[in-house]
């Protein structure tokens, strides 16, 4: 029985030794600022990242790189969802990560019976964020696919991630929302949706926000309700709740996942082992 589990906490070793490499060595991370003349030279910092070996075979254009756009949640930088940046560059994607506030700007504040609490100039001030980031990427990497976009955000950001596939849905493949709570789900089935929801007792999302099972199954869309704290979504939450996400979205990216609302441990049954460490050939 020790021998068994001395082996298999030697596999896990291996298995993290090998992710935190990857990260290190395979994924290549690059930050960068763009002033945008629209906006009196608003700064707009990002984060790159992407396989060293995927991004040399575009710029021979070989290939054409699929994009993420990583949208962060409020208070929280935009350099801390690493376990899913560096996840999905693994997998191939070039993963755009958007610093959206500036100290500069206003606080953040809840209106309550407003739309959107009466965040839509924050929406508004992402979405022209994220199409002016679009355009200098262009730039810097052409051969990325900018017309098909996977949106993933967390609490804030993933307000910002539907918000913004509601209203530009022509440039999205797949949105993936963790925690999410004043923007309503896009309904209309013209892309698969992923959301995480947590079990918080403070953070909760507003009427309407989520749509129910029926609505979901016939619009594409996976709810998962997990055990999780709103702000464990992040960098900041323990390693197995990153592990989670990370094989649930594994599965969503594969179009593997069903629609409807479902619990984290249903999702997880039949993974193909540790994919989330695992860099693919």
């Amino acid at each position: 029985m020790k021998r068994g589990i001395t082996i298999l906490l030697s596999i896990c070793v291996v298995a993290l030794a090998g992710y935190f490499t990857a990260s290190k060595w395979a994924i290549r991370h690059k930050t960068l600022t763009f002033f945008d003349p629209l906006r009196t030279d608003r700064p707009v910092e990002v984060d790159i990242s992407v396989r060293r070996d995927r991004e040399m075979e575009a710029i021979a254009e070989m290939i054409t790189l699929p994009v993420v756009i990583l949208n962060h949640g409020n208070t929280v930088k935009f350099t801390e969802y690493s376990f899913l940046a560096n996840f999905l560059a693994i997998r191939g994607y070039m993963v755009v990560s958007v610093q959206h506030d500036l100290e500069s700007d206003g606080p953040m504040v809840t209106q309550a019976g407003e739309e959107y609490v009466g965040r839509r100039p924050q929406y508004n001030r992402g979405i022209a964020n994220i199409m002016f980031v679009i355009d200098e990427m262009r730039k810097y990497q052409p051969n990325a696919d900018y017309r098909h976009l996977t949106m993933v955000g967390h609490s804030n950001g993933g307000d910002l991630s539907m918000y913004f596939a509601k209203r530009h849905s022509d440039l999205i493949k797949k949105v993936v929302t963790l925690d999410n709570l004043r923007v309503p789900f896009v309904t209309d089935g013209n892309f698969r949706i992923l959301s995480f929801r947590s079990r918080d007792p403070v953070f909760k999302a507003d009427p309407g926000v989520v749509p129910d099972d029926a609505m979901c199954q016939k619009a594409g869309i996976t709810v998962v309700k997990t055990p999780y704290q709103h702000n464990e979504l992040s960098d900041r939450g323990p390693d197995h709740v990153k592990t989670t996400i990370r094989s649930i979205v594994e599965k969503f990216l594969d179009d593997d996942t069903p629609a409807g609302t479902v619990d984290p441990e249903k999702l997880q049954k039949g993974a193909r082992g540790p994919i989330a460490f695992a860099v693919p050939p």
